[in-house]
């Protein structure tokens, strides 16, 4: 334990310090303490390094415990001063919600039908996000260090090393309110580190220290989004004392019925398997997966809502479901819908019958309003479990966004959603995966995966705020496609998004012209530092230059139409020929879509599949049914969004090695 010499919680030593420091703190923030001048000392750290020692001298808290806490919450980014969806500033993340966060209800298009089956009548949202109750502790955690440090809150949100210190202040008050000593051993503070969550039950608070805890003894160094480098020392052997876990007084959570991965924090929210009005029901379908059908895909989507508004809607009967949504503030799981039944999220029922749905808390328009490294370590674990479980492939044409999910039909392709959108980190989701995106071949390996550096890649959107408004300058997952090797080219057509033949825009929500990370392609052609692909049935052009690549080389199975014809269509869902059809289940049209495949272009293939189609239309599973097929499809990275050829139209190649 250190000593002291004067009370460093007092609002006008606060004050002090930080008139001295500005946003930078260094060595001159101990100045004030010793009255008169200090015997020289060795440099204190510059920069955010800088911040976080200062900090942690001046409220006992153990510098790597300080920095694994933030590198947890935040990085170490400071993104601005922009709040994150659940309303925290800085790298300490703490919480405002009154402040930060607008009300937008999920799935409130009012025209959308998330079931996608024509066989049944859509079931249209009714419901608005009730108004927020009482903000839990989770969502004012800077008021707190506000109250703690005299800081005021406008600085706590804008200021990063007053942000370091406001976090500081939380876990010191934290341990003290655990009877701990303000040890300089890290070991000792596992207790305060699960409080600083600010979490109702034990199991998220403790999965978050767990987390914490790991990061300390692996160790990381970073460059942040401001540029400075900020490293933490790895501690491989460090212990930690569990049982001051026991003397938070937090509620032991009842993990119910929940399908979840050790080491995450997961409740039970069912959503509700309801009868109403005329023999209608919600708000999913009862099965049987994959005893009956296989499941293929995970779809990753964004809730455009706060987490307390978005568990009254999920347990609305009337209205839509998904399996899972994950908590910002601190990674917790709430399950909804059991694996084995068929939840209503996609707007694609070849899809949904195919697949489970992950909701993150979180808003697509908002750029800076970004996510948590608790709730992406979180939701990684849990896709790692289900891809495991259910034996699903970790790669981009299987851990889908609700953006790569095709319109079932030409009507519903202007109306599919577009979460979670340009500013999701599908490059380090993946590297959580344990899947990381690399080169995979050579120049001649014929394709290519999209892959830019997020931070530095950041191509202008506009339509966050206002139509036509550029969004603000953000790092992103996504690169733009044109005509021609030019930025003032033409960007690519999409006739199915813009039946009348308009152009596609560089609106955020438009997805008409433009490649995500992860997904491949076929290479068309190059020119210079400009690579092009099939995409759309056309060749489409992308910046790719030496030095900055968006794109790495690659190689696999590809689909092109089989000789002889001319072009062959391409649809939005795999579904099986009529004659498979049993009597009582009504056949259901293969329609195409307004896109053909045409001869010498190639796309890469994600799956062979059987012609599915699961008929289920009442509320008693007895006269449901799984109707398989003899055609087979391949299911391609045709756009932005995965489509379906029929085998028999097509001849597969092998694209370089």
């Amino acid at each position: 334990m250190r000593g002291s010499v004067t009370d460093h919680h007092s609002p006008a030593w606060h004050r002090r310090v930080l008139r001295t420091a500005g946003a930078v703190a260094s060595a001159a923030l101990l100045l004030p303490l010793l009255g008169a001048a200090p015997a020289p000392a060795p440099a204190a750290p510059a920069g955010l390094q800088g911040a976080f020692a200062a900090a942690a001298d001046t409220y006992h808290v153990p510098p790597s415990v300080l920095l694994g806490v933030s590198y947890l919450q935040s990085r170490w980014d400071t993104h601005g001063g922009a709040p994150s969806v659940s309303g925290g500033y800085g790298p300490m993340h703490l919480t405002d919600a009154r402040t930060a966060l607008a009300q937008a209800a999920p799935h409130s298009g009012g025209t959308e039908d998330a079931r996608g089956d024509q066989a049944r009548a859509a079931l249209l949202p009714t419901t608005k996000v009730p108004a927020a109750a009482e903000l839990p502790a989770r969502l004012k955690t800077l008021p707190r260090a506000a109250e703690l440090t005299g800081i005021p809150a406008a600085r706590l949100r804008t200021d990063p090393a007053a942000n370091i210190a406001g976090g500081a202040a939380l876990l010191a008050a934290a341990q003290k309110q655990l009877g701990e000593p303000l040890s300089d051993d890290p070991a000792d503070w596992y207790g305060a580190v699960a409080e600083f969550s600010a979490a109702d039950d034990r199991a998220t608070a403790a999965a978050y220290a767990d987390d914490v805890f790991s990061v300390l003894r692996t160790g990381e160094r970073r460059t942040t989004d401001t540029g400075q480098s900020v490293t933490l020392t790895a501690r491989p052997g460090l212990a930690t004392d569990t049982a001051q876990l026991g003397r938070t007084g937090l509620r032991t959570a009842d993990p119910g019925e929940t399908e979840c991965p050790r080491f995450v924090s997961c409740e039970w929210i069912p959503a509700p398997y309801e009868q109403f009005g005329d023999n209608d029901y919600g708000n999913h379908d009862l099965g049987d997966r994959p005893v009956s059908q296989s499941i293929k895909y995970i779809v990753i989507h964004d809730t455009e809502g706060q987490w307390d508004g978005v568990m009254k809607l999920i347990q609305d009967p009337t209205y839509v479901s998904w399996n899972y949504t994950v908590r910002s503030t601190d990674g917790l799981i709430a399950q909804h819908v059991k694996a084995q039944d068929v939840a209503w999220h996609a707007g694609n029922w070849y899809v949904n019958a195919k697949s489970v749905g992950i909701e993150h808390e979180g808003f697509l328009a908002a750029p800076d309003a970004w996510y948590t490294e608790a709730m992406y370590r979180a939701s990684a674990r849990l896709v790692r479990y289900l891809a495991g479980k259910y034996d699903i492939p970790l790669d981009r044409q299987h851990i889908l966004g609700h953006d790569n999910v095709p319109g079932p039909t030409t009507s519903t392709i202007p109306g599919m959603h577009t979460d979670p959108g340009p500013y999701w980190d599908w490059r380090h989701y993946f590297e959580l995966l344990g899947r990381p995106f690399h080169t995979t071949a050579g120049p001649r390996g014929g394709l290519v995966t999209i892959l830019p550096d997020y931070t530095a890649n950041q191509p202008v959107y506009t339509g966050c705020t206002t139509p036509g408004t550029p969004c603000a300058a953000h790092g992103s997952s996504e690169v733009r496609l044109y005509s021609a090797p030019d930025e003032t080219a033409p960007l690519i057509k999409d006739i199915g998004l813009y039946p009348r033949g308009n152009d596609s825009t560089i609106d955020v929500n438009d997805v008409g012209s433009r490649v995500s990370t992860g997904q491949r392609y076929a290479v068309a052609g190059r020119d210079g530092d400009w690579t092009a692909i099939w995409y759309l049935g056309q060749k489409a052009w992308f910046h790719n230059p030496r030095g900055q690549r968006t794109a790495v080389n690659a190689s696999g199975l590809v689909v092109t139409p089989r000789a002889g014809l001319a072009d062959i269509p391409v649809y939005g869902r795999a579904y099986p020929e009529k004659e498979a059809y049993p009597a009582g289940v009504p056949v259901q049209s293969v329609s195409p879509l307004p896109y053909r495949l045409p001869a010498g272009q190639r796309y890469v293939i994600g799956d062979r599949v059987p012609g599915e189609y699961y008929y289920s239309v009442t509320f008693t599973p007895d006269s449901h049914r799984v109707v398989v097929g003899k055609d087979l499809y391949y299911e391609i990275q045709f756009g932005h969004r995965v489509e379906f050829v029929r085998a028999a139209d097509v001849q597969v190649e092998l694209s370089g090695a």
